[in-house]
Formats: C-alpha cells, structure tokens, sequence
C-alpha cells in the first residue's frame, strides 16, 4: 500500500487561525489526537458562524455530526498555531462532508486531515431537511 501525499495549503479554500494551549498537549508532549477533532469542529462552525449562517441557540435548521475522520502526518504541540483550512469534499441535498487540513505554523504540508459529514435536521423535529439556499450558495464556494 503506497503513502498517501500529505495535503497543501492551496488544496483548502478558507482557513481560521486557531491557538493551541497548555491542556491540548499530551504526556508525550505534543497536541492528543482528540484536540484535532476539536480545531476540525472549531473550524468549520467558526466559519458558519462568522457568515451569519448559524446561530447556535436559535438557528431553525442545524447540522448534525454523522460521520468523521482523522489521518494523522505529524506532531503539533503548544503554543503552536493550527490554520485550518477548509473546504467542502462533497454537497448532497440535505448533507455536507467538510475536509479539514490542519497546518501548523507557518508550514505548507498538512499536520493531520480530517473530515466530518453534517445532516442539516429540523431543530425541533431532529429530522432531516434540505440544506437552506444561502447556505448551500456559500458552501458552493467551498467545493473542491
């Protein structure tokens, strides 16, 4: 099984800078593998929420968590910045799989890389629904 390339900064379209801190390292001393998830979550809802696409108490339409992923490359420990980057892998009609690359400091080859697939749901029903038009015509913008 041959080595998968690790991703570049021009693979991702946004990106949001993000602070390590002292909690994030392990006892092996570098950034645990759970913190990722986190700077990936972080991220991509940093992203909605800065297009005033979501409003975490009162949004009608939410995305879910279905699915999610992480390829690990190499060590992050703090204090170094994670620049995320972020882009949309895949748009269907009521769901988004969001491809993260995370970067450390000033590096162009990607630290780890991780995904995750959001439901859009009715907030009160948790049932799914098509992903709203303005919100889909930013995350076109998005795709890769």
């Amino acid at each position: 099984m041959g080595e998968r390339q690790r991703g570049r900064r021009g693979d991702y379209v946004q990106f949001v800078p993000l602070t390590t801190r002292w909690a994030d390292n392990d006892v092996y001393g570098h950034i645990n593998n759970v913190a990722y998830y986190a700077f990936i979550d972080t991220a991509v809802n940093q992203l909605l929420i800065g297009q005033g696409l979501l409003d975490v108490t009162g949004s009608p339409v939410i995305g879910v968590a279905a699915e999610s992923g992480c390829r690990y490359h190499a060590s992050a420990a703090y204090p170094d910045v994670i620049h995320a980057g972020v882009r949309v892998g895949r748009l269907g009609s009521s769901s988004i799989r969001y491809e993260v690359g995370l970067f450390r400091n000033d590096e162009d080859e990607a630290t780890a890389e991780g995904f995750f697939v959001h439901v859009m749901v009715d907030r009160d029903t948790m049932r799914p629904v098509p992903i709203p038009p303005r919100l889909r015509a930013w995350l076109e913008g998005l795709v890769r």
